[in-house]
């Protein structure tokens, strides 16, 4: 269950928008938005400050007075999820972004970030107290209950349960499903049809569900993945609907997809070769269409084409390659928080600059003049030609990421080839992987199939 909590800001609150956009909470403020002002503390405190003294008349760094807590400069809300729900802090963020948009409109001036360096997932957003239209807003009992509503309503249309309505478990057979399975094609059937199909195409389960919701599947994220096709009454698990179905399957199926089938044999001895074309040549000889044989085949290809002779020098691989990974995350992180930073400052270099040249200006847009100044001042750019220079700047940022992208991607995926490596290595060393394979097949062909 969500939880909303509010915190009026008497004074400091850049230092309070300095917290929340703290690196180290926001994965490098990639989980970092803003609107009607620029994602970083400095810049989002001077814009705020603009527009509080322009509509209040007051100072936005005036001293706390001697009795009472003074005026409010900003209102600082924390969303908070429960632990249990498993909330991925892409979604918090989104369900952040669009909480905002619902609760205050698009004249507000807020900062929203997505902090996701403890057990439990939670969002913060600062919103002054004056939007740019010159409406206040007021915290107080009242407002946090109708926020609170919100919040609610936001998290339910993002699959989240505000509540648990019922406890009680449907145990009997929709009827539009019994008929569908009488004719053979029951709705898990053609879900795994489906994903069957997608997995030729797609990169990896997150595009996958993506996808399945482009069809106009409803897929329900968290700690247990469900998915239900457009006519479906009841959402099923992925898990339940096989082995071959579970989100480590898909991923499985997904990453050796693309691996070719031509196995070359290198003159150089190799101890990890000869034990999967070992266990290779004992699935053949018990069942030559057996299912793990491709997988276990693309494998013994990375092996051959990488050359790797020993389980040591895989794992050797592996560290090297998770550091990789860890470095280009990091610095791709960084590297999307800046290009994001420069393009929102380029969309209010090219309004300032469109505002100027206008002849006449309603009240409003000599406010974002007045709130633009100051902010492009700072960052170099008085003239037309320091905003061309800008644009210039983000389309070789672009190029750079784009580069940094495609390097994290290959390191990640090899990383994940090595390790799926690693892992059958170690389970068909125990001795009875051929004999658990046929048990498992001798035990699907004894299971009686529903006539139709």
């Amino acid at each position: 269950m969500p939880y909303l909590k509010s915190i009026s800001l008497h004074t400091t609150v850049n230092r309070s928008l300095a917290y929340i956009l703290n690196p180290d909470k926001t994965e490098d403020l990639l989980y970092t938005n803003a609107v009607n002002c620029l994602p970083n503390a400095r810049d989002a405190d001077l814009m705020m400050k603009t527009v509080y003294e322009h509509f209040s008349s007051h100072k936005f760094d005036e001293p706390l007075p001697k009795q009472g807590k003074g005026r409010v400069k900003a209102i600082h809300y924390i969303q908070s999820f429960d632990p249990k729900d498993n909330i991925a802090p892409e979604l918090a963020h989104k369900i952040a972004r669009t909480f905002a948009r619902k609760a205050f409109g698009d004249n507000c001036q807020v900062v929203i970030t997505t902090h996701n360096d403890k057990a439990h997932v939670h969002n913060h957003i600062i919103i002054n107290t004056y939007g740019i239209d010159g409406r206040k807003f007021n915290a107080n009992k009242k407002t946090l209950d109708e926020l609170k509503e919100i919040s609610d309503r936001v998290c339910l249309a993002f699959g989240i349960q505000p509540f648990d309505k019922s406890k009680a478990k449907r145990k009997t057979v929709e009827y539009n499903e019994w008929q569908i399975e009488r004719r053979g094609t029951s709705w898990k059937e053609k879900i795994r049809l489906e994903i069957d199909g997608l997995i030729l195409k797609v990169k990896n389960v997150d595009e996958l569900l993506a996808e399945l919701e482009m069809l106009g599947y409803t897929v329900k994220r968290g700690k247990y993945i469900s998915v239900k096709a457009p006519d479906q009454q009841r959402a099923v698990r992925l898990k339940t609907l096989g082995e071959d179905y579970t989100v480590e399957s898909l991923a499985s199926r997904i990453l050796w997809r693309d691996v070719g089938a031509g196995i070359k044999n290198p003159y150089e001895k190799s101890a990890l070769r000869d034990k999967y074309s070992e266990t290779i040549d004992g699935i053949q000889a018990v069942n030559a269409n057996h299912p793990t044989l491709k997988q276990l085949g693309a494998m013994l290809t990375v092996i051959n084409r990488d050359n790797l002779r020993s389980i040591g020098e895989v794992e050797g691989k592996m560290r090297q390659l998770e550091y990789k990974v860890e470095n280009a995350w990091q610095e791709l992180n960084a590297l999307t928080a800046e290009l994001d930073n420069l393009k929102d400052l380029a969309e209010q270099a090219e309004e300032y600059f469109s505002l100027l040249d206008k002849a006449e200006r309603a009240p409003a847009e000599e406010l974002r003049l007045k709130m633009y100044k100051p902010i492009l001042e700072r960052n170099n750019i008085t003239i037309r030609s320091d905003y061309e220079y800008l644009k210039s700047v983000i389309d070789d940022t672009q190029k750079k990421a784009a580069s940094l992208k495609e390097n994290f991607e290959r390191c990640r995926q090899l990383y994940e080839l090595y390790s799926e490596i690693a892992k059958t290595y170690y389970e068909i060393s125990k001795g009875d992987y051929i004999s658990r394979l046929v048990e498992e097949e001798l035990k699907l062909r004894a299971k009686p199939h529903r006539s139709l």
